[in-house]
C-alpha cells in the first residue's frame, strides 16, 4: 500500500472503503433483524427504538472524543482496535438471550464503530492526494454498501437460521482486523516518512470565527434534518411495509436493500460532484431536492413507494461526504475531532430519531411517522446561508 504526496493512494482508500463496508454491515444487522427480535423478546416499538438510540449514543458520544485524542497523537492501529470491538459485539448479539444483553451488544458494537470512523476519515484524506471529495465518498460509498448488504444477509442466512448465525457474520469483521492492521503499517510509515519533510505552513481558517461558528450550526443542523429522516427508513421502513401493504418479512427486507443501495451509490457520486462544482451546491440539492419526493412518498401504493424511496436514498445520500469536507476545511488542521463530531452528531441523530419515532409510532401508528417526517428536509433550506469557500479561498486568509 504505497503512496506518494501527489498522487491518491487508491490501494488504501479500497482497503479502508472494504472495512467500512465490513463495519456497516455488521452493525445493520442490528435493524435487518428487528421483526424477528421483535417476535422472540415481545418488543414494542419503543424498546426497538432503545437499542438503536444505545448504540448510535455510544458511537456518537465517543466520536468527537475519539477525534480530538488522536488529532494530538495519532494512533495507526487503532483501526484494528475499534474492528475488535465490533467482533465482540457481535459474537454477543448472537448469544444474546435477554433485551438488556442486546442493549449491551449494540453498546459494544457502538464502541467499535466509534473508534473506526474518525481514524478511518483522517486516512482518506491522508490518502486522497488531493482529491477530498473523491476519497471521502470512496470511504462513505463501502458504509453505504455495507449497509445496504445487511437486510440481503438478514433475509437469506440470517432469518432462515436465527439469531445464533450471526456469528457466522462475525468473521466479516475479523477480516477486517487484519485489513486495518496492514492501514495502520501503512499509516506509521506515512506519519514517520512525514516527520522526516519541512514542516507545512500552518492552515488557517477560511472564515472568521463567528462565521464558522455560523456554518458548522447549519451544518449540523442539516444532518439533523438529514439523518432523523434517514432513522424513519432505516430503522421502520420494514414495518411500514409490513403494516400497509402486508409484505412479508423477507420481502420487506429485499426492499429496504433497494432503499440503501440506492444510498449507498448516491454517496460515491456527491464527493466528486462536490470536488468539481463546490460542496455548497450538492448540499443544496441532496437536502432540499428531497422534500417533494418525500411529501409524496405516504401517500402512494407499494410500487411508488419502491421508487421513491431509491430517488430519496440516491439524492438524500449525497450529501455527507460534501458536508464532512466542507467542515474540515472550516476547520484546518482539526480533521479527526471535526470528522469525530460529524460521525457522532450524525449517529446520535439517528439514534434518537430512531427512539423518538419509536414512541410517535406506538402511539399514533407508523404511517403517521412517515408523513411527520416528511417536512423535514425543508431545513435544507438554511444551506442558502452558507458561504461559498471557493470564492473565500480568493481572498486573503483571516488569521486568529
Amino acid at each position: 500500500m504505497s503512496s506518494t504526496h501527489t498522487k491518491t493512494a487508491f490501494g488504501v482508500l479500497f482497503s479502508i472503503s472494504l472495512c467500512h463496508l465490513l463495519n456497516d454491515m455488521n452493525q445493520s444487522m442490528i435493524t435487518a433483524l428487528y421483526p424477528v427480535l421483535k417476535s422472540k423478546f415481545h418488543l414494542d416499538f419503543s424498546q426497538i427504538g432503545l437499542i438503536t438510540l444505545v448504540y448510535q449514543i455510544t458511537a456518537s458520544l465517543l466520536q468527537p472524543v475519539v477525534g480530538t485524542i488522536t488529532d494530538k497523537r495519532p494512533t495507526p492501529y487503532s483501526l484494528a482496535g475499534g474492528m475488535a470491538f465490533m467482533l465482540l459485539g457481535l459474537l454477543l448479539w448472537s448469544t444474546a438471550g435477554t433485551y438488556h444483553m442486546l442493549l449491551m451488544a449494540a453498546a459494544m458494537i457502538g464502541m467499535g464503530s466509534a473508534v473506526f470512523h474518525p481514524e478511518a476519515a483522517r486516512v482518506a484524506r491522508m490518502a486522497s492526494g488531493g482529491k477530498h471529495g473523491l476519497a471521502q465518498s470512496l470511504f462513505q460509498v463501502g458504509g453505504n454498501a455495507g449497509t445496504a448488504s445487511g437486510p440481503l444477509l438478514a433475509a437469506f442466512f440470517v432469518v432462515p437460521r436465527g439469531q445464533g448465525s450471526i456469528a457466522w457474520i462475525s468473521l466479516g469483521a475479523l477480516t477486517g482486523i487484519v485489513i486495518l492492521w496492514r492501514v495502520g503499517v501503512w499509516y506509521k510509515a506515512h506519519l514517520a516518512e512525514r516527520a522526516t519533510r519541512k514542516a507545512p505552513a500552518t492552515a488557517v481558517a477560511p472564515l472568521s470565527p463567528q462565521k464558522t461558528m455560523l456554518s458548522i450550526g447549519i451544518l449540523i443542523a442539516l444532518i439533523f434534518s438529514k439523518y432523523f429522516y434517514l432513522a424513519s427508513l432505516s430503522s421502520y421502513y420494514t414495518f411500514y411495509l409490513m403494516t400497509r401493504f402486508q409484505v412479508n418479512v423477507r420481502d420487506s427486507q429485499l426492499y429496504l436493500f433497494l432503499f440503501l443501495g440506492a444510498t449507498a451509490l448516491g454517496t460515491l457520486v456527491g464527493g466528486p460532484v462536490g470536488d468539481r462544482i463546490g460542496r455548497k451546491y450538492v448540499i443544496w440539492g441532496s437536502i432540499l431536492g428531497v422534500l417533494p419526493f418525500s411529501l409524496v412518498l405516504p401517500y402512494v401504493g407499494l410500487h411508488w413507494t419502491a421508487v421513491l424511496t431509491v430517488i430519496i436514498g440516491l439524492i438524500l445520500s449525497s450529501a455527507f461526504s460534501a458536508i464532512l469536507v466542507y467542515a474540515q476545511e472550516l476547520v484546518p488542521g482539526r480533521i479527526g475531532m471535526i470528522s469525530g463530531l460529524f460521525f457522532g452528531f450524525a449517529f446520535g441523530m439517528a439514534g434518537i430519531g430512531a427512539a423518538v419515532l419509536g414512541k410517535l409510532a406506538d402511539h399514533s401508528g407508523i404511517v403517521f411517522v412517515y408523513r411527520v417526517c416528511a417536512f423535514l428536509p425543508a431545513i435544507g433550506l438554511l444551506t442558502a446561508f452558507l458561504p461559498d469557500l471557493e470564492k473565500h479561498r480568493q481572498k486573503p486568509p483571516i488569521t486568529h
